[in-house]
């Protein structure tokens, strides 16, 4: 098969879409299909480590096109493509079976139209809260959110279908008019984050009177609210740590004096953060998904999530942690000190997600991402799709897991459905539950 991946980001960026589109196309080389990936270029000279998102980096039998772009005004980590006729003569050029479409919007939006000009049918990857962003930046007063939401319901009007990372993601699509949705969830490396990789020095260094490691990975962003642990900080017994940077460092280091800012941090340095916390929040309300909080729980640590978006499908709440009402820090706080408190309950909670993620391999997700390919181009043919996975005989990883785990499991051929938490798991606890 061969596929064009249009992606708004990829290697050297470090981010939520860089990374899972780096894993798709490696796991379309590996089931021996032929993967081209269009991209906006880098900033000049940006790099990033061969190691930054695994062994091995990009690989070298995969063609990336990088078409002219520019930064993101204001966040210059984000590069928005210019208009250039490269992207459609690449597109022409590979001679598609199938576009995939990775969190379109600017160069993913051209993407489908050019695929719909060639009448190649479309799988679009949505990824990226784009409304809740556009709040978050205030843009337009509201008027941004519903901008975004037309734009987001034209482009992915052009796919023969929508892959959403999570129920609450693909809920929110279908209430918003975007048709054909159906899910497909994040992978995890479970070998590479592991406990294995905590390290007791780091701890000792990180906290130095025995604190409590408390630590947020990811973006440092209007939109990620990390400002949210300004309270938490000032917990007795506790220190906050925080591994990422953005356009929001320099007020958060001035809100949050006491607490440990490492600046970005990956491969197996970034793997050892992980385990070496004793608790991981994530403060964002925003996320489709949230793949940090799944690195975490391969890593064995408790995690602390908001009640919305996709924490809702990762984290079960007092099984594998604590899911506390979305934009308050009171709130954080109060579930920081009920496992800061309680080092059985926080080992517990980490034994418990880390059983939970070991069997969402990337290998699986990706057989599953191929059977959606598959049903796409079958529709697309007017033929009917074979049951089988492809390549599933040889389904594994280094980790030695096989299947998608339940999440995974239940999105081939979904569409909105129940929460992959199972019945019972709240869907906006209250803080009065959490454990005294």
């Amino acid at each position: 098969m061969r596929v064009v991946i249009v992606t708004e980001s990829f290697p050297p960026e470090v981010n939520g879409v860089a990374h899972s589109v780096l894993r798709t196309a490696e796991h379309l080389l590996r089931r021996g299909h032929q993967p081209l990936v269009v991209t906006p270029a880098p900033a000049r000279g940006a790099q990033s480590p061969s190691h930054t998102f695994g062994a091995g980096g990009v690989p070298d039998e995969l063609p990336v096109v990088r078409v002219p772009s520019v930064p993101l005004p204001g966040y210059p980590q984000v590069r928005i493509a210019l208009p250039s006729r490269q992207l459609a003569a690449a597109i022409r050029g590979h001679r598609p079976d199938l576009v995939h479409l990775a969190s379109p919007f600017v160069l993913g939006a051209r993407g489908a139209q050019v695929a719909a000009r060639l009448g190649v049918p479309v799988v679009a990857v949505y990824q990226t809260d784009l409304a809740g962003y556009a709040h978050a930046y205030r843009a337009g007063r509201g008027l941004g959110e519903t901008a975004a939401w037309h734009r987001i319901r034209a482009v992915h009007g052009l796919a023969a279908r929508t892959l959403a990372p999570s129920t609450p993601a693909a809920q929110d699509l279908t209430a918003h008019g975007v048709a054909r949705v159906q899910l497909w969830p994040r992978g995890v490396d479970s070998v590479r984050f592991h406990p294995r990789h905590r390290d007791e020095a780091l701890h000792r260094a990180l906290a130095p009177g025995g604190e409590v490691l408390v630590g947020y990975v990811g973006r440092l962003a209007p939109e990620k609210r990390v400002d949210l642990l300004a309270e938490t900080a000032t917990l007795p017994g506790v220190r906050v740590v925080v591994v990422g940077d953005g356009p929001s460092a320099p007020g958060l280091k001035a809100a949050m004096p006491g607490a440990v800012f490492l600046g970005r941090r990956t491969g197996e340095e970034l793997a050892r953060c992980f385990a070496t916390l004793d608790v991981f929040v994530h403060t964002g309300p925003l996320e489709t998904f949230c793949q940090t909080i799944q690195e975490a729980m391969a890593s064995g640590v408790a995690v602390i999530g908001p009640a919305a978006g996709g924490p809702l499908d990762l984290v079960a709440h007092h099984r594998t942690g604590l899911l506390v009402p979305p934009r308050d820090g009171a709130a954080v706080a109060r579930a920081v000190t009920a496992l800061a408190g309680d080092a059985e309950l926080r080992a517990g909670y980490g034994r418990a997600g880390r059983a939970e993620v070991t069997a969402r391999t990337w290998e699986a997700v990706g057989d599953l991402l191929l059977r959606h390919y598959a049903e796409v181009l079958a529709e697309h043919h007017g033929v009917a799709a074979s049951p089988a996975s492809p390549a599933s005989s040889d389904s594994s990883d280094s980790s030695g897991s096989s299947g998608s785990g339940a999440s995974a499991a239940s999105a081939a051929g979904s569409q909105a459905p129940a929460p992959a938490a199972g019945p019972g798991r709240p869907t906006a606890p209250l803080t009065e539950d959490l454990p005294a």
